[in-house]
């Protein structure tokens, strides 16, 4: 609220106290109203020409975009400037763009998925991916796969930079992973079965490990003891559920690693967005 406003408000309520209960709820509405009258709208938006029921996709501010870039530099020490360049190498990628399109429109879950192509958060992981030029990439629950391409579609580009790597996605469901074919199936292998008896049986070191399965804190905990022997001495652990809890953090500590986290902010969208947490060594 402005201070003129809320100078003529305190003074209407001590010139009229029997109505100063009611100019202040109305006051108060006004100010509610600022704030939630666009998420109404983007909310009207969304139920009209989304048919996303999980996993909702997005672009994400301007600003958040640049704070996830700066913050993507700090860890890995690559600058700003390349990993702005890696940032538009996603985002001006047409293939890849034309994958997701035609790969939601083929699938029988395209009732429920968009064909549109935004990245949110998964432009951080594809970031860290061509930042740290891992060798094995390990995801947890990929939903219709678009997480999965991302992360492949960096691979094939360290790849041609002279840096093969190799990403495995885990799913106890059948038809997960519908978007991994093609040139990023070259690259990705989807893993079926419960993650807490896959995990043990993936080849090692694992350079990034990322928790998007079961979002239970427990099955969250869970993962990350079970790979905490399995990790590169410069390994990255993302955790796509830091926002709802604190086990990545927790775990972080237990084990001395760094920890950070980073809050999506998105763009002409109803969804508050989620965040990325991420554990890192030095």
């Amino acid at each position: 609220m402005s201070s003129d406003l809320s100078r003529k408000l305190k003074k209407c309520i001590v010139k009229t106290p029997l109505l100063g209960p009611v100019v202040l709820l109305a006051a108060r509405l006004f100010i509610l109203s600022g704030y939630i009258k666009h998420k109404l709208y983007e909310a009207g938006r969304w139920l009209i020409y989304s048919r996303e029921t999980t996993n909702f996709t997005y672009k994400i501010t301007p600003l958040s975009r640049a704070y996830l870039i700066n913050l993507i530099s700090c860890i890995t020490g690559v600058s700003t400037e390349k990993m702005e360049v890696y940032a538009q190498e996603l985002e001006k990628d047409e293939n890849l763009s034309k994958h997701v399109h035609e790969g939601t429109l083929a699938s029988n879950r395209k009732i429920i998925a968009d064909e549109k192509t935004h990245f949110g958060r998964r432009l951080g992981w594809y970031l860290l991916v061509r930042a740290k030029k891992p060798k094995i990439v390990v995801e947890t629950g990929i939903d219709k796969g678009l997480g999965a391409i991302v992360l492949c579609s960096a691979i094939l580009r360290n790849t041609e930079d002279g840096f093969p790597g190799k990403y495995l996605g885990l799913d106890i469901n059948p038809e997960a992973g519908f978007l991994l074919k093609g040139t990023y199936a070259s690259v990705g292998t989807i893993l079926l079965g419960d993650s807490a008896k896959t995990i043990p049986t993936l080849p090692t070191p694992i350079d990034i490990f990322i928790n998007d399965s079961d979002h239970s804190a427990s099955h969250e905990e869970l993962e990350y003891q079970l790979i905490q022997g399995m990790l590169s001495s410069d390994s990255i652990i993302i955790g796509d559920n830091a926002h709802c809890n604190d086990r990545l953090l927790r775990f972080s500590k237990k084990t001395g690693r760094n920890f950070a986290f980073w809050s999506e902010k998105p763009e002409d969208h109803w969804y508050p967005g989620g965040g990325i947490g991420l554990s890192y060594t030095n």
